[in-house]
Protein backbone atom coordinates (compact mmCIF):
# COMPACT_ATOMS: atom_id res chain seq x y z
CA UNK A 1 0.00 0.00 0.00
CA UNK A 2 3.21 2.56 1.04
CA UNK A 3 4.52 1.83 -2.50
CA UNK A 4 0.91 2.62 -4.25
CA UNK A 5 0.95 6.22 -2.35
CA UNK A 6 3.97 6.37 -3.79
CA UNK A 7 2.37 6.57 -7.39
CA UNK A 8 -0.35 8.62 -6.89
CA UNK A 9 1.71 10.79 -5.32
CA UNK A 10 3.75 10.93 -8.44
CA UNK A 11 0.62 11.35 -10.65
CA UNK A 12 -0.53 13.97 -8.27
CA UNK A 13 3.01 15.89 -9.30
CA UNK A 14 2.11 15.29 -12.91
CA UNK A 15 -1.22 16.86 -12.55
CA UNK A 16 0.14 19.62 -11.34
CA UNK A 17 3.43 19.67 -13.87
CA UNK A 18 1.38 19.53 -16.50
CA UNK A 19 -0.89 23.24 -16.76
CA UNK A 20 2.94 24.59 -15.82
CA UNK A 21 4.40 22.91 -19.19
CA UNK A 22 0.92 24.29 -20.70
CA UNK A 23 2.26 27.80 -20.01
CA UNK A 24 5.84 27.79 -20.48
CA UNK A 25 5.18 26.42 -24.20
CA UNK A 26 2.30 28.46 -24.31
CA UNK A 27 2.28 32.26 -24.72
CA UNK A 28 2.89 32.46 -21.15
CA UNK A 29 0.40 35.24 -20.21
CA UNK A 30 -2.00 35.93 -17.20
CA UNK A 31 -4.70 33.66 -17.12
CA UNK A 32 -8.33 33.92 -16.32
CA UNK A 33 -8.07 32.81 -12.95
CA UNK A 34 -11.94 31.81 -12.45
CA UNK A 35 -11.44 29.79 -15.62
CA UNK A 36 -8.32 27.43 -13.89
CA UNK A 37 -10.27 27.45 -10.74
CA UNK A 38 -13.57 26.50 -12.38
CA UNK A 39 -11.67 23.87 -14.33
CA UNK A 40 -10.22 22.60 -11.34
CA UNK A 41 -12.98 22.17 -9.38
CA UNK A 42 -14.94 20.32 -12.52
CA UNK A 43 -11.94 18.01 -13.11
CA UNK A 44 -11.99 16.74 -9.42
CA UNK A 45 -15.82 16.90 -8.92
CA UNK A 46 -16.34 14.47 -12.02
CA UNK A 47 -12.78 12.41 -10.57
CA UNK A 48 -14.89 11.99 -7.41
CA UNK A 49 -18.10 11.41 -7.97
CA UNK A 50 -16.79 8.61 -10.72
CA UNK A 51 -14.17 6.61 -8.28
CA UNK A 52 -15.05 7.66 -4.84
CA UNK A 53 -18.72 7.76 -4.12
CA UNK A 54 -20.38 3.90 -3.13
CA UNK A 55 -23.32 4.75 -6.41
CA UNK A 56 -20.31 5.39 -8.91
CA UNK A 57 -19.16 2.04 -9.28
CA UNK A 58 -22.93 0.68 -10.10
CA UNK A 59 -23.31 3.72 -12.29
CA UNK A 60 -20.60 2.72 -13.94
CA UNK A 61 -21.45 -0.86 -14.30
CA UNK A 62 -24.93 0.00 -15.69
CA UNK A 63 -23.74 1.95 -18.20
CA UNK A 64 -21.22 -0.63 -19.21
CA UNK A 65 -24.15 -2.80 -19.14
CA UNK A 66 -25.93 -1.43 -21.80
CA UNK A 67 -23.16 -0.35 -24.04
CA UNK A 68 -22.18 -4.18 -23.88
CA UNK A 69 -25.31 -5.17 -24.52
CA UNK A 70 -25.77 -2.21 -27.46
CA UNK A 71 -22.59 -3.82 -29.15
CA UNK A 72 -24.18 -7.49 -29.05
CA UNK A 73 -27.13 -6.72 -30.46
CA UNK A 74 -25.27 -4.56 -33.07
CA UNK A 75 -23.19 -7.51 -33.82
CA UNK A 76 -26.82 -9.95 -35.20
CA UNK A 77 -26.45 -8.03 -38.80
CA UNK A 78 -22.79 -8.43 -38.84
CA UNK A 79 -23.57 -11.81 -38.63
CA UNK A 80 -26.30 -12.32 -40.98
CA UNK A 81 -23.87 -10.35 -43.32
CA UNK A 82 -20.77 -12.29 -42.83
CA UNK A 83 -21.39 -15.33 -41.09
CA UNK A 84 -18.09 -17.13 -39.21
CA UNK A 85 -16.26 -13.65 -40.35
CA UNK A 86 -17.97 -11.59 -37.69
CA UNK A 87 -17.51 -13.99 -34.99
CA UNK A 88 -14.70 -13.33 -32.34
CA UNK A 89 -12.14 -16.11 -31.59
CA UNK A 90 -13.44 -19.39 -30.17
CA UNK A 91 -17.21 -18.38 -30.81
CA UNK A 92 -19.57 -20.44 -32.76
CA UNK A 93 -22.41 -19.99 -34.75
CA UNK A 94 -26.02 -22.28 -34.38
CA UNK A 95 -24.77 -24.69 -36.71
CA UNK A 96 -21.46 -25.26 -35.26
CA UNK A 97 -19.77 -23.10 -37.68
CA UNK A 98 -16.41 -21.50 -36.09
CA UNK A 99 -15.00 -18.35 -36.18
CA UNK A 100 -11.77 -18.45 -38.24
CA UNK A 101 -10.49 -15.50 -36.00
CA UNK A 102 -10.24 -12.13 -34.51
CA UNK A 103 -10.77 -9.68 -37.88
CA UNK A 104 -10.59 -5.93 -37.06
CA UNK A 105 -12.63 -4.84 -40.33
CA UNK A 106 -15.48 -6.90 -40.20
CA UNK A 107 -15.84 -7.65 -35.98
CA UNK A 108 -15.11 -4.08 -35.36
CA UNK A 109 -15.61 -1.55 -37.89
CA UNK A 110 -19.24 -2.70 -38.38
CA UNK A 111 -20.24 -1.58 -34.71
CA UNK A 112 -19.16 2.40 -36.18
CA UNK A 113 -22.36 2.12 -38.64
CA UNK A 114 -24.69 1.10 -35.92
CA UNK A 115 -23.49 3.57 -33.06
CA UNK A 116 -23.61 6.38 -35.67
CA UNK A 117 -26.96 5.21 -36.63
CA UNK A 118 -28.01 5.32 -33.18
CA UNK A 119 -26.70 8.72 -32.42
CA UNK A 120 -28.19 10.14 -35.51
CA UNK A 121 -31.35 8.93 -33.91
CA UNK A 122 -30.86 10.24 -31.36
CA UNK A 123 -30.58 14.04 -32.83
CA UNK A 124 -33.56 12.97 -34.48
CA UNK A 125 -35.57 13.13 -31.42
CA UNK A 126 -34.20 16.03 -29.35
CA UNK A 127 -32.34 13.74 -26.95
CA UNK A 128 -28.21 14.33 -27.63
CA UNK A 129 -29.53 18.73 -27.70
CA UNK A 130 -30.77 18.93 -24.56
CA UNK A 131 -27.74 16.61 -23.39
CA UNK A 132 -25.52 18.74 -25.10
CA UNK A 133 -27.25 22.10 -23.69
CA UNK A 134 -27.09 20.46 -20.09
CA UNK A 135 -23.62 20.04 -20.04
CA UNK A 136 -22.59 23.58 -21.73
CA UNK A 137 -24.99 25.66 -19.60
CA UNK A 138 -22.54 23.65 -16.88
CA UNK A 139 -19.25 24.33 -18.41
CA UNK A 140 -20.32 28.48 -18.91
CA UNK A 141 -21.22 29.11 -15.71
CA UNK A 142 -18.23 27.17 -14.00
CA UNK A 143 -15.53 28.20 -16.62
CA UNK A 144 -16.11 31.57 -18.03
CA UNK A 145 -16.26 30.48 -21.56
CA UNK A 146 -18.03 32.13 -24.37
CA UNK A 147 -21.60 30.63 -25.53
CA UNK A 148 -19.92 28.86 -28.49
CA UNK A 149 -17.26 27.74 -27.02
CA UNK A 150 -19.08 25.96 -23.98
CA UNK A 151 -21.76 24.55 -27.04
CA UNK A 152 -19.23 23.32 -29.23
CA UNK A 153 -16.67 21.78 -25.96
CA UNK A 154 -19.93 19.88 -24.68
CA UNK A 155 -20.83 18.05 -27.96
CA UNK A 156 -17.57 16.86 -28.19
CA UNK A 157 -18.04 14.42 -25.48
CA UNK A 158 -20.38 12.70 -28.17
CA UNK A 159 -18.93 13.88 -31.43
CA UNK A 160 -16.26 15.07 -32.96
CA UNK A 161 -15.52 17.37 -36.30
CA UNK A 162 -19.19 17.68 -35.94
CA UNK A 163 -19.37 19.34 -32.89
CA UNK A 164 -18.12 22.37 -35.35
CA UNK A 165 -21.37 22.13 -37.02
CA UNK A 166 -23.03 23.10 -33.74
CA UNK A 167 -21.65 26.63 -33.71
CA UNK A 168 -21.19 27.33 -37.45
CA UNK A 169 -22.52 30.71 -37.60
CA UNK A 170 -20.06 31.71 -34.67
CA UNK A 171 -16.83 30.12 -36.29
CA UNK A 172 -15.69 33.14 -38.15
CA UNK A 173 -15.70 35.14 -35.42
CA UNK A 174 -13.75 33.12 -33.06
CA UNK A 175 -10.89 34.68 -31.40
CA UNK A 176 -7.79 32.87 -31.31
CA UNK A 177 -8.26 31.28 -28.06
CA UNK A 178 -11.74 30.07 -29.00
CA UNK A 179 -10.18 27.90 -31.92
CA UNK A 180 -7.65 26.49 -29.97
CA UNK A 181 -10.22 25.94 -27.14
CA UNK A 182 -12.37 23.92 -29.97
CA UNK A 183 -9.48 22.63 -31.56
CA UNK A 184 -7.88 20.94 -28.62
CA UNK A 185 -11.12 19.91 -27.14
CA UNK A 186 -12.04 17.78 -30.51
CA UNK A 187 -8.50 16.24 -30.01
CA UNK A 188 -8.83 15.67 -26.18
CA UNK A 189 -11.97 13.46 -26.64
CA UNK A 190 -13.78 11.01 -28.80
CA UNK A 191 -16.63 10.25 -30.63
CA UNK A 192 -19.41 7.92 -29.20
CA UNK A 193 -19.39 6.55 -32.84
CA UNK A 194 -16.13 4.98 -32.16
CA UNK A 195 -16.49 4.20 -28.66
CA UNK A 196 -17.41 1.03 -29.39
CA UNK A 197 -14.19 0.15 -30.44
CA UNK A 198 -12.39 0.56 -27.60
CA UNK A 199 -15.10 -1.03 -25.27
CA UNK A 200 -14.29 -4.37 -27.89
CA UNK A 201 -10.37 -4.13 -27.43
CA UNK A 202 -10.68 -3.63 -23.35
CA UNK A 203 -13.89 -5.58 -22.40
CA UNK A 204 -12.22 -8.82 -21.75
CA UNK A 205 -9.43 -7.26 -19.76
CA UNK A 206 -10.88 -4.34 -18.30
CA UNK A 207 -14.12 -4.70 -16.30
CA UNK A 208 -16.48 -1.79 -17.00
CA UNK A 209 -14.41 -0.24 -19.57
CA UNK A 210 -17.37 1.24 -21.02
CA UNK A 211 -18.92 3.29 -18.38
CA UNK A 212 -15.06 4.46 -17.27
CA UNK A 213 -14.77 5.74 -21.13
CA UNK A 214 -17.56 7.66 -20.49
CA UNK A 215 -16.21 9.08 -17.67
CA UNK A 216 -12.97 10.25 -19.45
CA UNK A 217 -14.84 11.92 -22.37
CA UNK A 218 -16.53 14.09 -19.96
CA UNK A 219 -13.49 14.40 -17.84
CA UNK A 220 -11.49 15.58 -20.57
CA UNK A 221 -13.15 18.64 -20.99
CA UNK A 222 -11.88 20.42 -18.44
CA UNK A 223 -8.74 19.21 -18.70
CA UNK A 224 -8.90 20.57 -22.18
CA UNK A 225 -9.94 23.80 -21.25
CA UNK A 226 -7.97 24.01 -18.85
CA UNK A 227 -4.76 23.46 -21.09
CA UNK A 228 -5.93 25.40 -23.99
CA UNK A 229 -6.78 28.47 -21.62
CA UNK A 230 -3.27 28.56 -20.12
CA UNK A 231 -1.21 27.63 -23.25
CA UNK A 232 -3.04 30.73 -24.55
CA UNK A 233 -5.20 32.91 -22.66
CA UNK A 234 -8.42 34.73 -23.71
CA UNK A 235 -7.31 38.89 -24.52
CA UNK A 236 -10.51 39.52 -26.56
CA UNK A 237 -13.93 39.56 -26.24
CA UNK A 238 -15.88 36.91 -27.53
CA UNK A 239 -19.11 37.33 -29.54
CA UNK A 240 -20.72 34.94 -27.14
CA UNK A 241 -19.18 36.10 -23.51
CA UNK A 242 -21.94 38.56 -22.30
CA UNK A 243 -23.49 38.24 -19.33
CA UNK A 244 -27.10 36.89 -21.22
CA UNK A 245 -24.45 35.14 -23.86
CA UNK A 246 -25.15 31.63 -23.17
CA UNK A 247 -28.77 32.37 -23.25
CA UNK A 248 -29.05 34.44 -26.44
CA UNK A 249 -27.04 31.75 -28.00
CA UNK A 250 -28.53 29.12 -27.35
CA UNK A 251 -31.91 30.52 -28.26
CA UNK A 252 -29.99 31.53 -31.29
CA UNK A 253 -28.65 28.15 -32.23
CA UNK A 254 -31.89 26.70 -31.38
CA UNK A 255 -33.98 28.66 -34.23
CA UNK A 256 -30.90 28.17 -36.13
CA UNK A 257 -31.15 24.22 -36.10
CA UNK A 258 -34.84 24.93 -36.75
CA UNK A 259 -33.92 25.78 -40.01
CA UNK A 260 -31.55 23.38 -41.15
CA UNK A 261 -32.71 20.50 -43.06
CA UNK A 262 -33.83 17.61 -40.59
CA UNK A 263 -34.70 13.76 -41.92
CA UNK A 264 -38.13 13.52 -42.49
CA UNK A 265 -38.77 10.95 -39.73
CA UNK A 266 -36.86 8.44 -37.26
CA UNK A 267 -36.18 5.76 -39.96
CA UNK A 268 -34.52 8.21 -42.15
CA UNK A 269 -32.36 9.60 -39.47
CA UNK A 270 -31.17 6.00 -38.69
CA UNK A 271 -30.52 5.52 -42.75
CA UNK A 272 -28.53 8.61 -42.72
CA UNK A 273 -26.34 8.03 -39.72
CA UNK A 274 -25.62 4.61 -40.88
CA UNK A 275 -24.23 6.46 -44.08
CA UNK A 276 -21.98 8.53 -41.61
CA UNK A 277 -20.94 5.83 -40.89
CA UNK A 278 -19.91 3.91 -43.57
CA UNK A 279 -18.07 6.60 -44.50
CA UNK A 280 -15.98 6.60 -40.78
CA UNK A 281 -15.48 3.25 -40.62
CA UNK A 282 -14.05 3.65 -44.40
CA UNK A 283 -11.78 7.03 -43.07
CA UNK A 284 -10.45 4.57 -40.03
CA UNK A 285 -9.74 1.73 -42.03
CA UNK A 286 -7.85 4.58 -44.65
CA UNK A 287 -6.10 5.68 -41.74
CA UNK A 288 -4.96 2.29 -40.21
CA UNK A 289 -3.81 0.95 -43.76
CA UNK A 290 -1.97 4.68 -44.61
CA UNK A 291 -0.51 4.85 -41.48
CA UNK A 292 0.90 1.36 -40.30
CA UNK A 293 2.38 1.17 -43.93
CA UNK A 294 4.39 3.95 -43.72
CA UNK A 295 5.14 3.42 -40.19
CA UNK A 296 6.75 0.17 -41.69
CA UNK A 297 8.53 1.57 -43.91
CA UNK A 298 10.02 4.30 -41.47
CA UNK A 299 11.21 0.93 -39.44
CA UNK A 300 12.46 0.15 -42.54
CA UNK A 301 14.53 2.94 -43.10
CA UNK A 302 15.66 3.26 -39.17
CA UNK A 303 16.69 -0.18 -39.75
CA UNK A 304 19.46 0.41 -41.61
CA UNK A 305 21.31 2.10 -38.54
CA UNK A 306 22.91 0.29 -35.81
CA UNK A 307 20.71 -0.42 -32.19
CA UNK A 308 17.26 -1.93 -33.72
CA UNK A 309 15.73 1.43 -33.91
CA UNK A 310 11.47 1.61 -34.95
CA UNK A 311 9.55 4.65 -34.71
CA UNK A 312 7.67 3.13 -31.80
CA UNK A 313 10.88 2.56 -30.05
CA UNK A 314 12.24 6.12 -30.36
CA UNK A 315 8.22 7.79 -29.74
CA UNK A 316 8.41 5.62 -27.00
CA UNK A 317 11.56 7.58 -25.96
CA UNK A 318 10.07 10.64 -25.76
CA UNK A 319 7.03 9.73 -24.18
CA UNK A 320 8.75 7.89 -21.01
CA UNK A 321 8.69 11.53 -18.70
CA UNK A 322 4.93 11.49 -19.38
CA UNK A 323 4.98 7.66 -18.15
CA UNK A 324 6.47 8.24 -15.07
CA UNK A 325 4.12 11.47 -14.11
CA UNK A 326 1.01 9.46 -15.17
CA UNK A 327 2.34 7.35 -11.84
CA UNK A 328 3.05 3.98 -13.80
CA UNK A 329 5.24 1.45 -11.56
CA UNK A 330 8.70 1.16 -12.94
CA UNK A 331 8.39 -2.15 -14.70
CA UNK A 332 5.93 -0.52 -16.55
CA UNK A 333 7.65 2.73 -17.93
CA UNK A 334 9.05 0.88 -20.96
CA UNK A 335 5.60 -0.40 -22.39
CA UNK A 336 3.86 2.00 -21.43
CA UNK A 337 5.49 4.89 -22.86
CA UNK A 338 5.73 2.93 -26.42
CA UNK A 339 2.16 2.49 -26.08
CA UNK A 340 1.53 6.52 -25.23
CA UNK A 341 4.54 7.15 -27.93
CA UNK A 342 3.20 4.86 -31.03
CA UNK A 343 -0.43 6.60 -30.70
CA UNK A 344 0.88 10.12 -31.97
CA UNK A 345 1.67 8.19 -35.25
CA UNK A 346 -0.73 5.17 -35.44
CA UNK A 347 -3.80 6.39 -33.02
CA UNK A 348 -5.95 5.31 -30.48
CA UNK A 349 -7.40 2.19 -32.21
CA UNK A 350 -3.94 0.27 -32.51
CA UNK A 351 -3.12 1.86 -28.86
CA UNK A 352 -5.96 0.53 -27.18
CA UNK A 353 -5.59 -3.12 -28.84
CA UNK A 354 -1.53 -3.24 -27.74
CA UNK A 355 -2.79 -2.05 -23.96
CA UNK A 356 -5.41 -5.19 -24.53
CA UNK A 357 -2.96 -7.69 -25.59
CA UNK A 358 -0.29 -6.29 -22.83
CA UNK A 359 -3.22 -6.60 -20.28
CA UNK A 360 -3.93 -10.30 -21.60
CA UNK A 361 -0.59 -11.77 -21.15
CA UNK A 362 0.25 -13.76 -18.06
CA UNK A 363 1.15 -12.07 -15.83
CA UNK A 364 -0.53 -9.01 -16.96
CA UNK A 365 1.73 -6.07 -17.66
CA UNK A 366 0.20 -3.43 -15.66
CA UNK A 367 -1.98 -3.52 -12.51
CA UNK A 368 -5.76 -2.49 -12.27
CA UNK A 369 -4.86 1.22 -11.47
CA UNK A 370 -2.09 1.60 -13.93
CA UNK A 371 -4.84 -0.09 -16.89
CA UNK A 372 -7.05 2.41 -15.75
CA UNK A 373 -4.87 5.91 -15.90
CA UNK A 374 -3.77 4.36 -19.87
CA UNK A 375 -6.85 3.95 -20.73
CA UNK A 376 -8.21 7.17 -19.69
CA UNK A 377 -4.90 8.98 -21.17
CA UNK A 378 -5.41 7.20 -24.47
CA UNK A 379 -9.16 8.71 -24.46
CA UNK A 380 -8.40 10.92 -27.34
CA UNK A 381 -7.82 11.73 -31.39
CA UNK A 382 -4.51 13.11 -30.43
CA UNK A 383 -2.13 11.93 -33.33
CA UNK A 384 -1.33 13.55 -36.51
CA UNK A 385 -3.80 12.51 -39.18
CA UNK A 386 -6.83 13.78 -36.51
CA UNK A 387 -4.84 16.82 -36.64
CA UNK A 388 -4.93 17.01 -40.40
CA UNK A 389 -8.57 16.11 -40.48
CA UNK A 390 -9.81 18.51 -37.98
CA UNK A 391 -7.96 21.50 -39.08
CA UNK A 392 -8.98 20.73 -42.79
CA UNK A 393 -12.76 20.27 -41.51
CA UNK A 394 -12.79 23.80 -39.96
CA UNK A 395 -10.99 25.43 -42.86
CA UNK A 396 -13.49 24.17 -45.27
CA UNK A 397 -16.00 25.61 -43.14
CA UNK A 398 -14.39 29.00 -42.48
CA UNK A 399 -11.59 29.44 -45.35
CA UNK A 400 -10.96 32.95 -43.91
CA UNK A 401 -9.19 31.50 -41.06
CA UNK A 402 -6.88 28.78 -42.84
CA UNK A 403 -3.77 30.55 -41.37
CA UNK A 404 -4.91 30.78 -37.66
CA UNK A 405 -6.10 27.58 -38.24
CA UNK A 406 -3.07 25.86 -39.58
CA UNK A 407 -1.08 27.66 -36.71
CA UNK A 408 -3.40 26.47 -34.09
CA UNK A 409 -3.27 23.10 -35.28
CA UNK A 410 -0.23 21.96 -34.41
CA UNK A 411 -0.07 23.86 -30.98
CA UNK A 412 -3.88 22.14 -30.33
CA UNK A 413 -1.73 18.86 -30.92
CA UNK A 414 0.34 19.60 -28.26
CA UNK A 415 -2.63 20.89 -26.08
CA UNK A 416 -4.57 18.16 -25.98
CA UNK A 417 -1.95 15.66 -25.59
CA UNK A 418 -1.02 17.53 -22.67
CA UNK A 419 -4.90 17.31 -21.22
CA UNK A 420 -5.56 13.28 -22.49
CA UNK A 421 -2.50 13.31 -19.62
CA UNK A 422 -4.18 15.31 -17.20
CA UNK A 423 -7.13 13.05 -17.10
CA UNK A 424 -4.88 9.78 -17.16
CA UNK A 425 -3.41 11.12 -13.77
CA UNK A 426 -6.41 12.21 -12.63
CA UNK A 427 -7.66 8.49 -12.93
CA UNK A 428 -3.68 7.39 -11.33
CA UNK A 429 -4.75 9.67 -8.52
CA UNK A 430 -8.30 8.80 -7.66
CA UNK A 431 -8.64 5.08 -8.72
CA UNK A 432 -9.35 3.17 -5.88
CA UNK A 433 -8.00 0.14 -7.59
CA UNK A 434 -4.25 -1.13 -7.11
Amino acid sequence: MPEDLTFRWTAFAGFCLIPVLAWITGDRQQVDKKTVVGSLVLIWVIGVLTFWLPWSKLALEWINEALVAVLEASHKGTIFLFGPLAMGPGQTLPDGTASVGFILAIQVLPTVIFFSAVVAGLYYLNIMQAVVRFFARIFYRAMRLSGAESLAASANIFVGIESSLTIRPYLNSMTRSELLTLLTCMMATVASTVLAVYVLALKDVFPQIAGHLVSASVISIPCAILISKVSLPEKEVPATASDNGFEDFTAQSSALDAKEKSPENLITALIDGGAQGVCMAVGIATLLIVVLGLEAVVDLILGLFPGSLTLAKVLGWLAWPFAVLLGLRPEEWQLGSQILGARFIEGEVPAYFSLAAAQSATPPAFSIRSLTALTYTLCGFVHIASMGIFVGGLAALIPDRVKDLSVLGLRALWTSFLATFLTGCVAGILSNAG
